[in-house]
């Protein structure tokens, strides 16, 4: 496989209720449950990096950080592609 891989990530519920409005543009809904497809992720400190990847407006890469701490990170899962979560 040649793709890089993603990284979904799943916060636990009380801590996508107490990040409110802000995470909610990031967040992408699966069967598994709501996650943020991440770029690169960093778990090496207290902060729980997260690098997301995008298009601005004139076309330009954008990256993106976020960083929670680490108790807020319930599951992280490695994908390759940006494929939807499940099974078919």
């Amino acid at each position: 496989m040649t793709d890089a891989p993603n990284y979904a990530v799943f916060l636990f519920p009380q801590a996508i209720e107490a990040l409110g409005e802000a995470i909610k543009p990031y967040l992408r809904d699966a069967p598994g449950g709501p996650h943020i497809v991440c770029a690169e992720i960093d778990s090496s400190g207290p902060l729980f990096g997260m690098t997301l990847a995008g298009t601005g407006p004139q076309g330009e890469s954008l990256k993106l950080e976020i960083m929670v701490p680490v108790s807020m990170v319930k599951l992280v899962m490695s994908m390759h592609g940006e494929h939807e979560i499940g099974f078919v």
